[in-house]
């Protein structure tokens, strides 16, 4: 099997490169936001894996794999729920889209 490559330079091309549906590349880029920020929050204020792990009443090893990018078998709940378990809150905006895009 050979692989095609391609180069991607924005979010939306990158998930046209993969197959994504816009309302799937919407929901990968809202997760991608999420995981971001909790990288940040994780690395800025020190916590460990177990730490935010315990907080969020998760495993550390679920945590780490998220941490890692696995986003695989991960909603959005889960990554809001780990945001909150740190302290912070997430809010969502809301806005149309042209549908022609």
């Amino acid at each position: 099997m050979r692989l095609k490559m391609a180069e991607a330079t924005t979010p939306e091309e990158l998930a046209g490169a993969l197959g994504l549906s816009g309302i799937e590349a919407e929901e990968w880029q809202f997760q991608h936001a999420l995981l971001k920020r909790l990288r940040e929050v994780v690395e800025e204020e020190g916590f460990t894996h177990a730490e935010v792990a315990r907080k969020a009443g998760s495993s550390r090893t679920r945590v780490t794999s998220v941490l890692n990018g696995n986003l695989d078998q991960v909603s959005s709940d889960l990554l809001i729920r780990l945001l909150g378990a740190v302290g912070y809150r997430v809010s969502v905006s809301v806005s149309r889209f042209d549908s022609a895009a």
